[in-house]
């Protein structure tokens, strides 16, 4: 089975010739970047903050991100059961630096552009996301203020080299089963997000990337015997000869897994799947009801993912040998191929 390197000792993230010091995964952002301290072109530098929060029926995302030469500001909400969706995005055109993304996911947020808002508020283990955009011919306004609570501290953190160059390189981390209570006003239409049902999730990523990337990506919060469970699978880039950023969460604690495998593709995407690890910590299976699709084209820049919603119903092992049974708990996994 594959190595898996954890790291425990803090540090900074690049050398001196802005190459990773440590590769590996760790529990906690142990590493700090330093944007000054990247060493490869300015356009290949990607930073985001992606946060979701759903429950068994919707789901509304936020995004403030760029790579360099392009950046976005994005609120998407969607249902599953009818697949009702709203969209409302703000391209940036060769915002660099602009946005002042933070070197730490400790950090709060905010940015405004062509008619819409969004702000990330950071307290201590409190996080506030709020948006407010305009309406407009597709879209009527939405207003969204959700609050997320952070039981643990533990999360996946990766650092994860490229092969196409030394300079290149993700740091990212993830912290999901986050509490979430609030709401989400559509064109006078209001959904409500109660903490017994509605997680949240935030998806922290800095890094250096190749223009050609593939990933598989999967991620859960719920609820298993009344405690707080989690998981985060994924594959396809970098690499990951160090760790895998495989991680089950129960409990506050993080159980680290190796190599899941799935095909999200073969026999189409809305297909029942089926997910295994090569230790057989993680045996589920999945029946999607949601396929919420994004394709972008701008010049040289094609992206495009398939981020599938359904349950996972099957069996997980923690390290301590637990077994828990897992029943119809709503997730998602997805497969994204960039060109960027």
């Amino acid at each position: 089975m594959r190595k898996q390197t954890e790291i425990t000792i803090a540090g900074p993230l690049l050398d001196k010739k802005g190459v990773l010091t440590q590769k590996g995964y760790a529990v906690k952002p142990l590493l700090n970047y330093k944007r000054k301290d990247i060493k490869a072109p300015l356009w290949r530098i990607k930073e985001w903050d992606f946060y979701q929060v759903s429950n068994n029926d919707y789901c509304i995302q936020f995004t403030i991100g760029h790579t360099s030469y392009a950046g976005a500001l994005t609120v998407t909400f969607f249902r599953f059961k009818d697949g009702l969706r709203y969209d409302k995005s703000a391209t940036l055109i060769l915002p660099f630096g602009s946005l002042g993304m933070p070197e730490t996911s400790a950090q709060g947020l905010s940015a405004s552009r062509k008619g819409i808002e969004i702000s990330f508020e950071v307290d201590q283990n409190k996080r506030i996301l709020y948006c407010k955009t305009a309406a407009d011919k597709k879209t009527p306004a939405m207003e969204a203020r959700i609050l997320l609570e952070r039981k643990h501290d533990t999360s996946i953190v990766m650092m994860t080299p490229f092969t196409e160059y030394p300079q290149a390189f993700y740091y990212n981390e993830k912290i999901s089963c986050m509490p979430a209570s609030g709401f989400v006003d559509i064109g006078g239409q209001r959904f409500n997000f109660e903490p017994s049902s509605a997680l949240g999730l935030l998806d922290w990523g800095r890094g250096v990337w190749p223009f050609r990337t593939e990933w598989y990506w999967g991620s859960a919060s719920g609820y298993v015997k009344r405690k707080l469970f989690g998981f985060n699978i994924g594959f396809g880039f970098g690499d990951t000869s160090a760790a895998t950023e495989n991680m089950l969460f129960y409990d506050g604690k993080a159980n680290k897994i190796n190599d899941v495998t799935f095909d999200l593709s073969s026999g189409g995407y809305m297909s029942p799947k089926h997910f295994s690890s090569d230790d057989g910590s993680f045996e589920m299976d999945f029946t999607p009801v949601y396929d919420r699709y994004t394709e972008n084209k701008l010049l040289f820049v094609d992206t495009r993912c398939h981020q599938i919603f359904g349950s996972f119903s099957g069996k997980v092992r923690l390290n301590d040998g637990t077994i828990h049974e897992i029943k119809d708990l709503m997730a998602f996994t997805e497969h994204a191929v960039n060109n960027w």
